[in-house]
């Protein structure tokens, strides 16, 4: 090896950055540096993340499967309402817990499959169907044909708007 070369041969061992630490590694430093560094740019260049504003048909397409379950859940609120007039308490209250149990679950999740801008709204009319239905059993137990009949309209008038608020295949 020419003797330049060997006058510029560094032994990284000896180099210490830090005389008051330990004897600190070079290359440990310098990959402790380049991870910090790495991590910095991958946390700071995430893409910018644009919320749509509009539904696209395949986003239509999608709400579609979740839609399904709901809107055959109107043709149990109707059976519910021949119930409720024929003052048949006990079936009232199996409906409401029974076919109409798992309505509260698929409304909520299409409510979260809507754009941003619809989803407070749908959440919100979501809970005040069930909050109706659930007055609408407390109702039922203790045999109150009128509060029944309020709580199920009301539940029937918020059922109807959550529904507006989805959008349709065309």
């Amino acid at each position: 090896m020419p003797l330049f070369l060997r006058q510029l041969e560094i032994n990284f061992s000896q180099i210490h950055l830090f005389p008051n630490l330990p004897m600190l590694r070079f290359r440990s430093f310098i990959s402790l540096i380049l991870v910090l560094v790495t991590t910095f740019l991958v946390s700071c260049s995430s893409p910018e993340v644009a919320i749509p504003t509009t539904y696209t048909p395949e986003k239509i397409a999608e709400l579609q499967v979740y839609i399904q379950p709901v809107e055959e859940a109107r043709e149990k609120l109707d059976v519910l309402r021949g119930l409720i007039s024929d003052q048949n308490w006990v079936d009232t209250r199996t409906w409401i817990h029974g076919p109409l149990g798992k309505l509260r679950q698929e409304m909520l999740g299409l409510s979260r499959s809507l754009l941003p801008k619809d989803q407070d709204e749908a959440t919100r009319l979501a809970r005040e169907v069930f909050g109706h239905l659930e007055r609408l059993d407390a109702s039922a137990k203790e045999r109150s044909l009128s509060a029944a009949g309020v709580q199920y309209a009301e539940a029937l008038k918020d059922y109807d708007a959550f529904l507006k608020l989805i959008p349709k295949a065309s």
